[in-house]
């Protein structure tokens, strides 16, 4: 037995289940379009081609569906598209998202047959949903037209030639194009543009041209001169000349403000554009009609001649000073009966003015509001409408009843009454005495009211951090700093020294840069653990101190581009340095710092030279304060490499010309290079054979014996 046959509501109800899954999970997308195209045959009813119709439209301008997953779908739908679109009774509706879903298409298509140019099936369909789509253009529902112009636009976005730019950032959808493709999308680029040329009264038409050319003159500059020189060229306020009905200037205004937006947009973009100051003049012509057309038409005409009462002719006295009197400002008094606040300050008699809730508008916003009208508000009519408020306030205070005592307040009892006596019966008695026992109010104790004075409140000492809050408190502080440091820009031009110079008075990086590193050398002082000899070396507790932080990040920093920021290790070692001297001298027992982080440095630096950063090393190991053997060591140990070692040899002559006092230490690291490596000799003896005495001796003997170990292999 066959199941009953849905009805369209269920089947509707049924499709709305399905696109509610793919939105949820876009990986349904393919199964979702299969199971939906055949619903579209001819005997389909309307409502379910409509549905079908706007579910591919959203479909293939969605982005959550990849490239790929879309360019395999357009082949899929191609066919019903075509279906839809070929059939002259069709539905509007379904036509407009059958062109919406074709200018999504069109792209994925072309670059498919650019890739694949055996399937001329698919090309042949999409050239025919084209063809429809260009056919319908001009007498199609407004709706259609709009979608037909957005099709049209993006045909001329892909077959163009879009500007030179990176491939790796360039749109996926751009393609080579040949000259046939050009002048196609040349010719409808006219046909989209005629609309501003030809004397076409339908603003829906206009507007939506105007936002499809904002997309081409951004995508496509080498059109934009044409497309910005036919908008020039359009004005929209030509048929303001007819007699002007609501409709044709709701239609007006509309043209003009899309103009000129367009127009605006293209100024804020582009300030360089060859066309800003012919634009320029435009949007202010255009802005100046528009408000001589619309605000003459909205203006009362005047009375010819102020009469102003001096001349008993009524003529004009241009010598008399006329005063214009202020409008009078009504303030409508208050009814009887409680008022609010809201209600006493309130002037304005509209009802849905009144209801309007304030607190709904930012405070901001209410203050620019407050700023401007009084700007603007007549002085005359400002203080009308205060001393308007002002009767309100006495009126309601003059209506408001005095409070009575009630103990003190009188009966209410006429002076007309006083003389009537009424005979007094002994029931009546009894009763008054009743009811006066009765009005005696029982003596009340009166209740001392408690102290209600705040008394003195003390906040509680908060608890002592542990080290490890400490530190890591303090590791976000550092980072903060170094945060802020890094978006300043570095300082081109240098101040120049002196003994007037302040350390960190510009504000710059530099500034922040000196804070850092007096706060990593100066800042602990004197607290570090005391031993019992100086130590090179700091212990466990002493890494996790703050001053070792600010040392790890600026070394950190330092490495990331250490040629550029050179400068920042050479200040850093020197106020090491000196404060590794200073506490010596002082105190024998203190953690030396210096010795350590500037090897530190050579080690992260030194893998990463080549030939080309001889200025680069010769600076560090110059300017630094302190040599030692370790340094010059990690200088030999460049000599291994062929690339480096030059530069190796050029930063020791320079050390054994300039410092005088380590240049017997340097001398003795180039001997030693000279031992070592056999390589380096050649360089050595052309740098050092004035500095160390038979040192070309040296090289002669010691070829001479390669050259006759050499030769007794030879004979042996």
């Amino acid at each position: 037995m066959t199941s009953p046959a849905l009805s369209v509501e269920q089947q509707i109800k049924q499709l709305d289940d399905a696109r509610k899954l793919v939105l949820s999970d876009a990986n349904y997308y393919p199964q979702i379009i299969q199971g939906i195209l055949p619903i579209v045959a001819p005997p389909a009813r309307v409502e379910l081609r409509r549905w079908v119709a706007e579910f591919l439209a959203e479909t293939f301008a969605s982005p959550s569906i990849a490239l790929s997953q879309k360019e395999t779908l357009s082949l899929i739908v191609l066919e019903t598209l075509r279906a839809l679109i070929e059939n002259p009774s069709e539905d509007a509706a379904v036509v407009k998202s059958v062109v919406q879903t074709a200018a999504s298409v069109y792209p994925l298509v072309f670059r498919w047959i650019i890739n694949n140019p055996y399937d001329t099936l698919t090309w042949e369909r999409m050239l025919a949903i084209k063809s429809r789509i260009f056919r319908i253009w001009d007498s199609a529902a407004p709706g259609v037209r709009i979608c037909c112009i957005k099709f049209a636009q993006r045909v001329v976005l892909v077959q163009t030639k879009g500007p030179d730019s990176d491939p790796r950032r360039g749109d996926p959808l751009e393609v080579s194009l040949s000259m046939s493709l050009e002048a196609e999308a040349s010719g409808l680029l006219d046909r989209m543009l005629a609309v501003f040329q030809e004397n076409v009264s339908d603003a829906v038409l206009v507007d939506a041209t105007l936002n499809s050319l904002s997309i081409l003159i951004r995508a496509r500059p080498h059109i934009a001169n044409k497309i910005l020189n036919v908008i020039m060229n359009f004005n929209p306020l030509k048929q303001a000349n007819s007699p002007m009905t609501p409709k044709l200037r709701v239609m007006v205004k509309s043209m003009e403000k899309t103009t000129r937006s367009l127009l605006v947009h293209i100024l804020k973009r582009d300030p360089q554009n060859p066309l800003g100051p012919r634009i320029q003049q435009y949007v202010e012509r255009m802005m100046r009609s528009r408000a001589d057309i619309f605000d003459e038409a909205s203006r009362k005409r005047g009375p010819p001649e102020p009469t102003d009462g001096l001349d008993p002719a009524k003529r004009q006295k241009l010598g008399a000073q006329v005063v214009n009197a202020a409008p009078k400002f009504y303030v409508p008094p208050m009814t009887p009966g409680p008022h609010s606040i809201a209600e006493l300050f309130t002037v304005t008699g509209d009802e849905a003015l009144k209801a309007f809730d304030v607190s709904m508008l930012s405070e901001n916003l209410v203050v620019k509001i407050g700023i401007t009208i009084l700007q603007r508000i007549d002085a005359d009519t400002l203080n009308q409408a205060i001393d308007g408020i002002r009767q309100r306030y006495k009126s309601l205070g003059a209506s408001q009843p005095e409070l009575l005592n009630p103990e003190t307040a009188p009966l209410g009892v006429d002076e007309d009454d006083d003389d009537y006596e009424p005979d007094f019966s002994t029931a009546e008695t009894e009763e008054q005495i009743l009811n006066k026992l009765d009005l005696i109010s029982p003596e009340v104790e009166k209740v001392s009211a408690p102290n209600m004075a705040l008394g003195h409140f003390t906040l509680p000492q908060p608890p002592p951090l542990t080290n490890s809050q400490a530190a890591e408190v303090g590791q976000g502080t550092v980072s903060r700093v170094f945060g802020v440091m890094q978006t300043l820009e570095e300082k081109i031009k240098k101040t120049k020294g002196g003994i007037n110079r302040l350390a960190a008075s510009s504000f710059d990086r530099d500034a922040w840069i000196t804070i850092l590193t007096r706060l990593a050398t100066r800042t602990c002082t004197g607290l570090e653990g005391a031993e019992e000899e100086i130590k090179a070396e700091p212990s466990e507790s002493e890494q996790q101190s703050l001053a070792n932080m600010i040392r790890e990040s600026l070394f950190l920093y330092i490495l990331e581009d250490f040629r550029k920021r050179i400068d920042i290790a050479i200040a850093w070692l020197c106020e090491e340095w000196y404060n590794d001297k200073v506490q010596i001298k002082f105190s024998g027992n203190v953690v030396l710092h210096y010795e350590k982080w500037v090897l530190k440095i050579m080690d992260g630096m030194l893998p990463y030279l080549d030939a080309s950063d001889r200025n680069v090393l010769v600076r560090f190991v110059s300017e630094i304060p302190g040599l030692s053997p370790e340094v010059l060591g990690r200088l030999k140990g460049l000599c291994r490499d062929p690339a480096t070692v030059t530069i190796a040899l050029t930063s020791l002559l320079f050390l054994t010309m300039q410092k005088p006092p380590a240049k017997k230490m340097v001398l003795g690291v180039v001997e030693e290079i000279w031992d070592t490596y056999e390589d380096a000799r050649p360089f050595t003896l052309k740098l050092f054979a004035k500095y160390i005495p038979g040192l070309g001796e040296r090289g002669k003997v010691e070829d001479d014996e390669k050259r006759t170990n050499g030769m007794e292999a030879i004979a042996a």
